[in-house]
């Protein structure tokens, strides 16, 4: 009895766990516009949010919502340009941001003089 309740407890506090009390949302669909910026050297070999260490070098992001493992396509608005990430860790920090990406996603956009750019985020899921 004692294990059954300590199991739903653990169900309970991971249910719990997403930053801020905002839940997973199912990214099939998934279709937003906002502001990307981009982490790099920095967080170089840094533990992820899903547990893998981060290289600024591969073409990953992070997301408040979207869940570890979901691919997006992110379009730099100003210049059309676009690139497909995989979301690895969970951000923006910044208020006002939709999404994190890595220095290399960022050098593809075409983002890494400004810091920011304005996107489109949709999801690449089949």
């Amino acid at each position: 009895m004692r294990y059954l309740i300590a199991a739903a407890a653990l169900l309970l506090l991971a249910g719990c766990a997403s930053q801020r009390g905002e839940s997973l949302i199912d990214p099939h669909g998934y279709d937003e516009q906002g502001v990307a910026s981009y982490y790099g050297a920095r967080h170089h070999g840094k533990r992820t949010a899903s547990g893998e260490r981060f290289d600024q070098n591969e073409l990953t992001a992070a997301h408040r919502r979207l869940p570890f493992g979901s691919r997006v396509l992110v379009t730099n608005q100003a210049n059309g340009r676009s690139v497909t990430v995989r979301i690895n860790d969970r951000g923006p920090h910044t208020r006002g941001r939709l999404i994190d990406v890595s220095h290399a996603a960022a050098e593809q956009l075409g983002m890494l003089g400004s810091g920011t750019a304005r996107v489109r985020v949709q999801d690449l899921e089949d």
